[in-house]
């Protein structure tokens, strides 16, 4: 019996934890880049899409396309960001509780 108190109280340590990270990812903010620097994306920790930022020298009619890829490019590179930040703190949050490799938290 000892072990599932043992362990609810571990869940619940863990719940807190994972409270707390949320609103440590919702912060945080991380920025991607592409056509060097040309073009910056700035997410939440979360995913959230909170700025764009566009170098003016290509802001130029004949060229929409190319600013078109890199907003893409700088989003998908802030993005990763954003995730790899967010299994980094979730690591954190885990240490210690034997959760099998491979399963995705939160559920």
């Amino acid at each position: 019996m000892k072990d599932i108190m043992g362990m609810m109280k571990k869940a619940q340590e863990m719940q807190a934890r994972m409270g707390e990270m949320q609103a440590e990812l919702e912060a945080l903010e991380v920025v991607g880049t592409a056509g060097g620097d040309a073009v910056q994306i700035t997410l939440t920790g979360k995913g959230e899409m909170r700025g764009v930022k566009i170098d003016p020298s290509l802001l130029k009619a004949d060229e929409a396309e190319i600013v078109e890829d890199l907003i893409i490019a700088a989003h998908a590179d802030a993005k990763q960001k954003s995730e790899t930040l967010a299994q980094e703190k979730m690591k954190e949050v885990t240490a210690g509780l034997p959760i099998p490799p491979g399963m995705k938290m939160p559920f």
